[in-house]
């Protein structure tokens, strides 16, 4: 079973973590099995340096598995390859209901565009992108047929994210 997608897209600072963070909190109380993907810009690192599991890496390992008995994480080194495709890495997902999505603004998934007015930028992503069905702002929204909630007002965003999916309860 294909997991659904939603994504949340918005400029640096425009909210989308906040929200994210929200909707997968309140999926959960409703009774859905959640993932996440998130995309990074820059480099980042998941691990202590020091560690035995970043020594693996240093050393050269392609994968690095670290696991307990409370999580496990694969951390995968592209040692120069071209970043994946984001159908790879959805395919590598265990199988949940839905996937959150923060980040991937350009992938043709549906999603809601956070806007803040503290964001690093302020030009509407909505206009250019047909797959923004959706705006939660913590401003007012002129100019736009797309429905508009308020960033805060999470039962509903939830509600609009189920709706447009088509999950099940």
């Amino acid at each position: 079973m294909t997991p659904k997608l939603f994504g949340i897209a918005g400029w640096k600072n425009s909210g989308k973590t906040g929200l994210a963070v929200r909707v997968v909190e309140e999926l959960t109380r409703r009774g859905f099995r959640v993932s996440t993907v998130k995309h990074a810009h820059h480099d980042f690192d998941i691990d202590k340096v020091g560690a035995d599991s970043y020594r693996h890496r240093q050393a050269g390992a392609h994968e690095v598995a670290l696991v307990s008995g409370t999580r496990y994480a694969i951390m995968h080194e592209l040692r120069g390859a071209d970043e994946p495709s984001f159908e790879e890495i959805i395919s590598r997902l265990a199988p949940c209901d839905i996937v959150i999505i923060e980040g991937y603004k350009r992938e043709p998934i549906p999603k809601i565009e956070a806007r803040r007015l503290e964001a690093a930028k302020r030009e509407p992503l909505a206009p250019s992108d047909p797959f923004i069905l959706g705006i939660a702002a913590d401003h007012a929204v002129e100019g736009t047929a797309l429905p508009v909630f308020d960033l805060d007002d999470t039962n509903a965003i939830v509600d609009f994210v189920i709706e447009t999916t088509g999950l099940n309860a």
